[in-house]
């Protein structure tokens, strides 16, 4: 005969995947229903954007139907009440960075080198990896992610957890979801400071791999501010080939270093051209910069990206380059990066 408490038993073996407890001891069923071999009940999720929802339906369905007596199984999902979870968790155990593993800051010494393009791309090579990655985009004066990844909705809020969007199979969230686009914003640092720690804190980012956090250009308050707000970072600095930019960047280098924090390497972007039609690799912006500055400085260099028609177009549509052409040169390249970085367990110390 079938039972509620053949069922419970059977459940017992059945784990939040995120929570990594059984759903018996999480408090998660409810109202357990058998009619000729039927069973119906209820799941209660900690949340209903729950992106492992689908998994704990087909675990509870397959627990029940193995269980002798039963024809068949129905499962509806419902989402806990504040006080429930009040009662579970003084803190929701997905909110906020703790089950984050590590952190990879993007930053660059000026503006207009790529950096957004090489964050977003290093993000989603690193997530082909078979790795759980999410995407901060805290670049407080031009937030360019929710454009370049296509999305235009905000975020959601849930008993006062702020849920990530989710798109590529990346948890993203930037200051851009809550901007005007026609105004600026105009923050000083103690602002800035306090608002990506919201970021950090109020964010149900769950388990993570990585957080990839794209920072503001250049060696402003913003850029410390954040910087500092981000437990264990490991950087990447983006440079282009020209004097320039290579200047700049070394002076980011040494700001970070003097903040005590470790450097993962260097990405040269625009490093060169290639036309389809011939073997030449043109340096429109020079040539070398980024090996020679990495020596200097004695950090890696990641790689270096051409220009590339394709990182443009996947940029203007929301569609990014390693979406759309993931086996190209340049997705090759990010591709490479993002091995290096996932071998690399820690960065170049001050």
């Amino acid at each position: 005969m079938v039972t509620k408490q053949k069922i419970k038993e059977a459940l017992k073996r059945v784990k939040d995947p995120e929570l990594n407890k059984s759903i018996i001891d999480l408090q998660m069923v409810k109202d357990i229903h058998i009619a000729d071999g039927q069973v119906r009940l209820t799941v209660a999720l900690t949340t209903l954007r729950c992106p492992m929802k689908q998994k704990i339906v087909a675990d509870v369905k397959q627990a029940i139907e193995e269980i002798p007596g039963v024809s068949g199984a129905e499962v509806e999902l419902t989402a806990m009440s504040r006080e429930e979870l009040n009662r579970l968790f003084p803190k929701h155990p997905l909110m906020g960075i703790k089950k984050v593993k590590r952190f990879i800051a993007v930053a660059s010494g000026k503006g207009g080198v790529g950096k957004t393009t090489v964050a977003i791309n290093v993000a989603l090579a690193l997530s082909r990896e078979g790795l759980k990655v999410g995407l901060l985009d805290a670049d407080v004066y031009g937030p360019s992610i929710p454009v370049m990844m296509g999305i235009s909705q905000r975020p959601e809020s849930e008993h006062g957890m702020v849920v990530p969007l989710e798109k590529f199979d990346l948890k993203i969230m930037s200051f851009g979801f809550f901007l005007d686009e026609n105004n600026p914003l105009i923050w000083r640092g103690h602002l800035v400071g306090r608002a990506i720690k919201q970021f950090l804190d109020d964010v149900m980012w769950g388990d993570l791999d990585y957080l990839v956090v794209d920072l503001p250009p250049g060696t402003g308050d913003p850029s410390i501010t954040i910087a500092q707000c981000i437990p264990s970072a490991l950087l990447i600095v983006v440079t282009t080939p020209q004097e320039v930019a290579l200047a700049d960047v070394k002076k980011a280098i040494n700001m970070f270093k003097n903040m005590k924090i470790a450097i993962l390497g260097i990405v040269e972007n625009m490093s060169y051209f290639q036309c389809a039609h011939s073997e030449e690799k043109i340096a429109i912006f020079g040539q070398g910069g980024g090996e020679k500055l990495a020596r200097q400085m004695d950090i890696p260099l990641l790689g270096a990206i051409p220009i590339d028609m394709e990182l443009r177009r996947g940029g203007d549509k929301g569609k990014p380059l390693m979406i759309d052409v993931p086996d190209s040169e340049t997705g090759k390249v990010f591709k490479e990066i993002a091995r290096r970085v996932s071998s690399m367990k820690h960065g170049v110390h001050p």
